[in-house]
């Protein structure tokens, strides 16, 4: 294994994800940081996506990272840490989001609307950001399942495969998740 302090140097080529998770396994911490630098921008961005903007975004995703490093030699493609991290943090927002569900209906947490006004830039037209405010409360109404792969497939364009991939589960399970948000948006519809 390549050091990562040689690999720093002017003249060697950036450090691939591959070599940054060996270095990580070998004890360089600064590798750590190194692929959590890389990855985080893009890891909080899918975070935002999936919690609509919540104050939550930067738990999860360091939440996501800490299971990462955590369990980082049960990766099998090292080069695909990028992928992984994203799987993990689908999980880790699908686990706080039925978290919030299930303590909102037993009445130990209050249902917060989302500041959707948080995704509209200020130069954004009124009538962009009242669209964009109606998607996103009616995505908070979505089931967990529905929401998280309505996004994925639908907001991230990963196909149906990576979709599968990202929250472990079978294409038919994503086919049928995806039919039932169709569903659950239809119904919306017809309410309002």
């Amino acid at each position: 294994m390549v050091s990562l302090r040689l690999l720093k140097s002017p003249s060697s080529p950036r450090p691939t994800d591959a070599e940054l998770v060996g270095a990580i396994l070998d004890g360089d911490a600064s590798a750590a940081e190194v692929l959590f630098r890389r990855h985080y921008g893009m890891v909080a961005d899918l975070a935002f996506r999936l919690l609509a903007g919540d104050a939550d975004v930067d738990d999860v995703t360091q939440d996501a990272f800490v299971e990462a490093f955590r369990s980082l030699s049960h990766l099998d493609n090292r080069q695909a840490f990028a992928s992984w991290i994203c799987s993990i943090l689908v999980r880790v927002v699908g686990k706080r989001l039925r978290r919030r569900r299930l303590l909102e209906r037993l009445g130990l947490r209050r249902h917060e609307d989302l500041d959707v006004d948080a995704f509209a830039s200020p130069s954004c037209p009124e009538e962009a950001a009242a669209e964009l405010r109606a998607v996103y409360r009616v995505l908070g109404q979505l089931t967990t399942d529905a929401r998280l792969v309505l996004i994925l497939r639908r907001v991230e364009g990963l196909t149906i495969e990576e979709t599968a991939e990202r929250i472990h589960v079978s294409m038919a399970t994503v086919k049928r998740r995806l039919a039932d948000a169709d569903a659950q948006l239809t119904e919306l519809r017809t309410v309002k």
